[in-house]
């Protein structure tokens, strides 16, 4: 019992899935309560018939991230566009910080961000150096570039950078 009463307490990581469309106000309205959340958002160009114009849009649709003790389930859960938790048996499931990490990195460094479909095969690589140094995901090879990936088991999801594969190295 003493050691539920402590996770409890512990801030950790969630996903939750949002309505369609609905990651941008979410993410406000938990910002208004003071609810610390994450909200991956890539640049794209949208062509319209008299202009283009770059907006940002969620890399991962209808999720958004958030860092709260489950004591505040209810009042999360009470945000306008918020469905649910993931997670499993409607127990919410921690997202691993290094993997939010790592997508904080590539969109702090400004590195074109694509959602990428998730794949669990693969080979693991570790980058070298650079401003990625110390993230771990997947090489893969797109039109003749390489990419790194990186998964968010918890809502089978990943993104990917392209990445100069003599910056990456195999994991053992």
């Amino acid at each position: 019992m003493a050691g539920q009463a402590i996770e409890l307490q512990v801030n950790l990581w969630y996903a939750l899935h949002t309505r369609s469309r609905h990651e941008k106000l979410v993410h406000e309205l938990l910002t208004r309560k003071e609810i610390e959340s994450f909200l991956p958002l890539r640049k794209i160009k949208r062509r319209w018939s008299d202009r283009i114009k770059e907006i940002a849009e969620p890399l991962f649709k209808g999720y958004v991230f958030v860092h709260a003790p489950l004591t505040k389930r209810l009042d999360v859960l009470q945000t306008k566009g918020v469905v649910r938790y993931v997670g499993f048996g409607g127990v919410p499931a921690a997202v691993p910080e290094s993997q939010l990490d790592a997508l904080r990195r590539f969109i702090d460094h400004e590195i074109a961000v694509d959602p990428f479909p998730y794949l669990k095969e693969g080979e693991r690589v570790a980058v070298r150096s650079g401003p990625l140094q110390g993230i771990q995901g997947l090489l893969v090879c797109k039109k003749n570039k390489y990419r790194l990936v990186i998964s968010l088991d918890l809502i089978n999801q990943s993104a990917s950078v392209e990445i100069d594969s003599a910056l990456v190295e195999p994991l053992a």
